[in-house]
């Protein structure tokens, strides 16, 4: 009673109307962590007497106190799940056969529950888990039990899917921030998977880093050890526990189980479900920790449009370092980096006004890249990174790559509760486009608050090294960014959200140079709520970020239902409804919306459907060109609404041969698209898989506007001759760009984290058929400890 008593009190003593909504919010927090049943009906008299006008901002306040309750509450159970890690007194062989005396005297863990296809009750394939450690390795010992008639891994290659793959795998979250963390895992045949865990769940596997796994297999198991360095891991010093939690996929059963129960609506990598790992003696700094990586490359390339060109020769030496600056702060370093192996971007046939967005997929960007690219949303981006190393194409339209010279990122762990990243890359001048050199730095620094929440500064600075304006003034190709966000992120991560504020500084007027924007989640198995809202000035221009549109107003509400019947073979099924509507930010002109309503069927065998009917409303603001072939344009200033039916289906991935497809009729802006895509794969376990994917598209228009068919086909192999040697070819079509597009890389692993790469390049024009360009690149990286 003392909590009702409490609040009578403040209410007596409440002045004026502000007052007492402010009490009222504080005990309405109080009532949401504790639950006093007098404490609401205390509440719900004060409320009632406030006038109305007054409801709104009481509502406001209320809610931002359930927001500050939902970020200190832990998930349901927590304090049930805990685990010890001792020392071992002697050195721990990783050789998968656990006779070593540490294993005998770990902390053991056997209670697995079910993820998917249910979340409520224990698994059936049993999996017991020990951990240990000695002064440089982490310790994971697993044991899997299964009939090992029928192991589905679908290649040997590294950085699998975690549920599509047979798998062990363990989540480490040793800032206990329950947002930044690290996931190692290994399949029944011995392949390898290490990732960056980001933004509390998402899942970064173009990290890479050192670190030791071996695989026994037996008549009814298979057992996995995995020694990971504490070099490897960043952590903070001084703390007595680190969050860890473990995973285990068994695709025949047709299951994916947890050690933590984890809701199945959240992904496996979701770090607010995790336990304490608590360590027998504070972990220190685990010592020197510098990584040298140097690279040799030899590269050959022939233009052959418009003119043929003579074969152009060339050799390249560069290298990145790794060096810890403490156990939770990194220092990397880069000289003339050379990315010829990253896999080429996946071609889409460009029907929209706007530029398409490709990720970014070079390692040196990758480690702690949610402090500088998380930063605003997908579409409002402050800073891209993959505007690095690329410039305007000054001779026609798109880019054109240059020169990397250097760079360095110092990133990581203060303390639990401060992250910094700072990052320069400077990139070479280019005689053939006339540009000069640019330099880019990017600075941010992020506080902790409540449990997974947290509020982050940004900074981008690009500016142009021009030999013949030398003055610190700005340049007209000068471009800066500063900006705030606020990221929140409830304990059992039901609630997420985001507000920021981003300015921009340039020589376009200071009016209207700024973005803001909202979003939030609410996220529980039967409900998906969102709401967003966006505003982008039409002076923003962040020129290191990426924004699809500018000058505009957007909101974006959803509402997704999901009901899990008990059935044998449906997982859930529902219904979902999205909104998106723009308006200009000048006049507050409607100029987009898009109603979607769609029903959904996921299956227990991993089957997928869904059906929706789509309305769409467009006004041009300029002339546009709805095939984007350079045809007759509608005209500025008119406006289309128009209707279709789309529906998908994925059949079960688990199988040998796989399917999709994708079928979209209805009208388009003056006219008519009828679309349909589909993919097939053949899964050759576990030595690759091959694949083909395809779309068309058939747009018809009256006369004088141009109809066009387009045709995007890739089919692609990849191939894995064992642990070490993979092999990689990707041919595309792109009958809408005119080009096809052939990608083929071979790599062979010969070390740890030390690759020769092959890759050979080639476009063709495809009719007539006749050669674009042709490029055969070698490659040679070796990873140096110093």
């Amino acid at each position: 009673m003392r909590s009702e008593k409490r609040f009578t009190k403040f209410a007596r003593k409440s002045k004026d109307n502000f007052t007492l909504i402010l009490n009222i919010s504080i005990c309405y927090r109080i009532y949401c962590s504790e639950n006093h049943l007098h404490l609401k009906q205390e509440i719900s008299r004060y409320s009632k007497s406030l006038p109305a006008k007054f409801s709104l901002l009481l509502y406001a306040c209320c809610f931002f106190q359930v927001m500050v309750t939902m970020g200190k509450q832990p998930f349901p159970g927590a304090e049930k799940y805990k685990l010890a890690i001792r020392k071992a007194s002697v050195l721990v062989k990783t050789d998968g056969i656990l006779d070593d005396p540490a294993w005998a005297e770990a902390d053991t863990v056997f209670s697995f529950y079910q993820h998917f296809p249910f979340d409520s009750s224990f698994s059936r394939v049993k999996t017991k888990v020990m951990v240990t450690y000695d002064d440089r390795h982490i310790h994971i010992a697993a044991i899997c039990y299964d009939d090992m008639q029928s192991l589905n891994v679908q290649s040997l290659r590294r950085d699998f899917a975690l549920k599509t793959n047979d798998n062990f795998a363990v989540y480490f979250d040793p800032f206990l921030d329950g947002a930044n963390g690290f996931n190692f895992a290994v399949t029944p045949f011995g392949n390898q998977r290490e990732a960056l865990i980001q933004v509390g769940d998402r899942s970064y596997i173009n990290w890479d880093n050192k670190w030791f796994s071996n695989v026994e297999r037996h008549a009814n198991k298979w057992i996995v050890e995995m020694a990971i360095p504490l070099t490897t891991i960043r952590y903070s010093q001084g703390l007595d526990h680190w969050k860890i939690n473990f995973s285990r996929t068994d695709v025949s059963e047709n299951e994916v189980s947890t050690w933590v129960p984890i809701p199945r609506n959240f992904e496996l990598t979701t770090l607010s479900y995790t336990a304490d790992m608590i360590w027998d003696q504070t972990l220190k700094k685990a010592g020197a920790n510098v990584s040298l990586i140097p690279y040799a490359a030899t590269r050959g390339d022939k233009t052959y449009t418009p003119t043929e060109g003579k074969t152009n020769t060339s050799a390249a030496f560069g290298g990145d370092a790794k060096i810890a600056v403490t156990s939770g702060l990194n220092l990397d370093l880069t000289v003339n980096p050379d990315f010829s192996q990253v896999e080429v971007d996946r071609q889409v046939t460009n029907l929209s006004r706007f530029e398409l967005f490709f990720p970014e997929q070079r390692q040196f960007f990758t480690e702690n890249s949610d402090l500088f690219s998380s930063s605003g949303f997908s579409r409002i981006r402050p800073f891209f990174s993959r505007r690095i190393g690329l410039i305007n194409n000054p001779f026609g339209q798109g880019v054109l790559p240059t020169t990397i010279l250097f760079g360095a990122r110092l990133s990581g762990k203060l303390n639990p509760d401060w992250r910094i990243g700072l990052l320069n890359v400077q990139t070479d001048n280019n005689p053939g486009s006339g540009t000069f050199g640019e330099n880019f730095t990017v600075a941010t620094v992020q506080r902790k608050i409540f449990n997974r929440s947290n509020i982050a500064g940004l900074f981008v600075n690009k500016t142009s090294l021009d030999p013949n304006n030398p003055d610190l003034g700005f340049k007209p190709t000068d471009n800066r960014v500063i900006g705030i966000d606020y990221n929140l992120s409830s304990k059992d991560n039901r609630w997420n959200g985001k507000i920021f504020y981003h300015q921009t500084f340039s020589t376009l007027p200071n009016k209207d140079n700024y973005a803001h924007a909202s979003w939030i989640r609410y996220n529980v198995p039967n409900w998906v709520i969102d709401w967003n809202h966006e505003f982008v000035g039409k002076n923003y221009r962040p020129e290191v970020g990426y924004i699809l549109r500018d000058n505009h107003w957007r909101l974006e509400p959803s509402v997704e239902y999901r009901h899990y019947p008990n059935s044998s073979k449906i997982n859930y099924h529902g219904f979902q409804a999205y909104a998106d509507a723009y308006w200009s930010a000048t006049d507050l002109r409607k100029t987009d919306q898009s109603l979607d309503l769609t029903y959904k069927l996921w299956m227990k065998n991993t089957t997928y459907f869904a059906i929706s009917a789509q309305n769409e409303y467009i006004y041009l603001f300029r002339d546009f060109d709805p095939t984007n072939t350079g045809g007759e344009r509608l005209k500025a200033g008119t406006d289309y609404s128009y209707s279709a039916i789309s529906c998908s289906l994925s059949t079960d991935r688990r199988k040998t041969i796989s399917y999709g497809f994708t079928g979209r009729s209805g009208t388009y802006f003056n006219g008519n698209r009828h679309a349909a895509g589909g993919d097939i794969s053949y899964r050759w376990l576990p030595w690759g898989i091959i694949s083909l994917a395809a779309t068309y598209d058939r747009l018809l228009f009256p006369e004088p506007y141009k109809s066009a068919n387009f045709l995007l086909l890739g089919p692609k192999a990849e191939l894995s001759f064992s642990r070490s040697v993979f092999f990689t070819t990707f041919i595309q079509y792109n009958q809408q760009a005119n080009n096809v597009n052939i990608f083929s890389r071979l790599q062979w692993r010969f070390a740890p984290v030390s690759d020769l790469f092959v890759v050979y390049t080639e476009n063709y024009l495809p009719d007539p058929v006749r050669p674009r360009n042709r490029s055969l690149v070698i490659k040679l990286t070796y990873w140096f400890n110093v």
